[in-house]
């Protein structure tokens, strides 16, 4: 193998598993240091130049980055980031005078939102700040999308919303609120000089199955009731309701029923448990609250009298792969179950829509009849339009909707300067040594087994009294540094120079994972049998060092390294260091740090 190119921005990257997982690629580790040190303002403005929303998504966040996170390697549970995201949030005091403010001076460049959803609010805030007139038409009286009115209120305060929403449009966004958009050209013909689609998947799919019309009255659509709930126009539902679907929309459905009534909620799903949608805490929620999740049912009809609703009939189903190796769903002959309800909740997903964008302007579709759009740049077919978040590849999360923001922001910048959007601006990068004296270090690198804290919650009796009361209470302070201490600090690197090596082995017997081989070199698959400890995930790089002395060369296994820094501590001739290794994602406006990269 040749030796590895540690100058790829990617490779470090990479190793920083929870940075590399998050869509927004937030510096995980280094907002985590900084709550250690009691610093909670500095992670909050950390996570708020990346994700924009630390305070939501610390309540709401999918987690991407914790099933990567090396600690979960070591122990059943990984960092609980995003609790800790939460700490932040929480805990920093006032930010708003530290926050970009809108620029004196505008660039004469118009461009309008569609929708206030994370996406769009993204743009907003990273144009505005960069001289842009950035307007946002919402159809509702208050901005914040889907995070304000399908996210239910004991999941996601209102002052938490209004808070960051705010500080998104402190850069000079305008939010224009209760204005549909009903018509693109129209918006065209107003002169604007890029239009940003970010309007969410707002339609809920249905089930045409025997009996929906009749029994209609008491069927409704998961995200809309969310939405009705939310604007006060549904207070309550039956004792008996049966919720479709294994997503976290079903998890909120189950969960706001119980708050407005239902005493038996059934969450019926025609997947196991194990491969539901739903967050794997948001079910452990929700069965905590009392719902009842059946596995392996499939909807055949909704039973009624009289145009009354009364239950719904199951089919038992089992899965079985076919002639090509897929998974199918098969009858499994057992007798049909009947359900009784008084109320039933469909979230079985969400769906784009987009009768306001007419046929003749010549946009392109693609097979769903969904406005093509480019993968990099965001950009539509037709000049000047752009999508982002839930309308560009349909239903995700909000951390993945504000990384479609950040970049369709870039190209929006890129298309009305009149610059190619596909040069996409590389991130920043640094290695920085943490050596202090001759075993001291300037970060806290003990490794010892910790298990995750459990975030304390309302008891539950209080919580299904009441929809606004916020079950999670956060982290206590003792708690939040507990678990802060957890992070394996993956962003400072094991950094070797071959040259200064003499080949003593200290640091391959002080590693306490064997993960450091002096081995011959070799095919990649040969040098990672050959290891101490067999490389064995592929999907991470082994680091290759130039031959040392004996011709060998060292290599070592980034899947499993600790950065415990124990190799640089032992080594006598400082051929091992421990240096940080920071990146910062561009955005609008920064394309001119360093020679940009162009992605075919």
């Amino acid at each position: 193998m040749q030796a590895t190119d540690v100058k790829n921005p990617d490779y470090f990257h990479k190793i920083v598993d929870c940075q590399w997982a998050c869509p927004a690629h937030t510096p995980v580790p280094e907002y985590i240091r900084r709550i250690a040190q009691g610093d909670y303002r500095g992670a909050y403005l950390i996570n708020w130049k990346s994700n924009v929303f630390p305070g939501i998504l610390g309540r709401t966040c999918d987690r991407p980055c914790e099933p990567a996170c090396r600690r979960g390697r070591l122990e059943e549970q990984p960092v609980a980031i995003c609790r800790l995201k939460r700490v932040a949030a929480d805990r920093k005091e006032e930010v708003a005078g530290l926050l970009p403010k809108a620029p004196d001076e505008r660039n004469d460049k118009r461009v309008a939102c569609v929708g206030a959803g994370p996406a769009s609010l993204t743009v907003a805030r990273d144009l505005a700040a960069i001289g842009y007139e950035v307007v946002v038409f919402d159809s509702d009286s208050r901005a914040g999308g889907m995070m304000r009115s399908q996210i239910p209120k004991f999941r996601l305060p209102d002052e938490v919303i209004d808070e960051e929403v705010g500080y998104a449009l402190s850069t000079g966004g305008t939010f224009i609120a209760a204005r549909r958009i009903t018509s693109l050209k129209a918006l065209l013909a107003d002169g604007y000089d890029a239009i940003f689609v970010g309007c969410g998947a707002p339609h809920g799919r249905d089930l045409d199955i025997p009996g929906r019309g009749e029994a209609s009255r008491n069927i409704r659509i998961g995200i809309e009731w969310l939405a009705s709930v939310f604007f006060g126009h549904t207070h309550k539902i039956g004792n008996r309701v049966v919720v479709f679907g294994g997503g976290n929309t079903a998890m909120d459905c189950c969960r706001s029923a119980r708050r407005l009534g239902g005493q038996e909620v059934k969450v019926v799903v025609r997947s196991g448990y194990a491969e539901m949608k739903a967050s794997p805490w948001e079910k452990e929620d929700a069965v905590h609250e009392g719902v009842e999740i059946l596995n392996w049912l499939t909807p055949k009809a909704f039973t009624h009298e009289s145009g009354k609703l009364t239950g719904v009939v199951f089919e038992k189903v089992k899965p079985e792969k076919d002639e090509r190796g897929r998974r199918q769903l098969v009858p499994t002959g057992e007798p049909d179950v009947h359900i009784p309800c008084d109320d039933v909740l469909i979230a079985v997903g969400q769906e784009n829509a987009f009768p306001w964008i007419e046929a003749d302007l010549g946009m392109k579709l693609n097979r769903n009849g969904h406005p093509q759009v480019d993968p990099v740049t965001f950009a539509s077919s037709l000049p000047g339009v752009f999508f982002g978040g839930d309308a560009a590849f349909g239903p995700k999360n909000i951390i993945t909707a504000v990384a479609h923001g950040h970049e369709a922001a870039i190209s929006i910048d890129a298309y009305c300067q009149g610059r190619d959007a596909r040069v996409r601006p590389p991130p920043m990068t640094n290695l920085v040594s943490q050596k202090m004296g001759l075993h001291e270090w300037s970060y806290d690198h003990a490794i010892t087994v910790d298990r995750r804290h459990v975030v304390p919650q309302v008891e539950r009796a209080a919580a299904l009294r009441n929809l606004r009361t916020e079950v999670e209470l956060g982290f206590t302070l003792e708690q939040a540094l507990g678990e802060a201490r957890r992070c394996l600090n993956c962003d400072v690197q094991t950094v070797f120079s071959a040259p200064a090596c003499i080949e003593c082995d200290a640091c391959v017997d002080i590693c306490p994972i064997d993960c450091i081989s002096f081995v011959p070199n070799g095919p990649e698959d040969e040098l990672r049998r050959s290891l101490n400890a067999p490389a064995v995930n592929l999907d991470q790089a082994i680091l290759v060092s130039e031959p040392v002395k004996s011709l060998r060369v060292m290599v070592k296994d980034e899947d499993l390294c600790l950065h415990c820094g124990l190799c640089a501590d032992r080594c006598p001739t400082g051929a091992w260091d421990m240096q940080k290794f920071s990146l910062d994602i561009a955005q609008a406006g920064q394309s001119c740090r360093s020679k940009p990269s162009t992605i075919s």
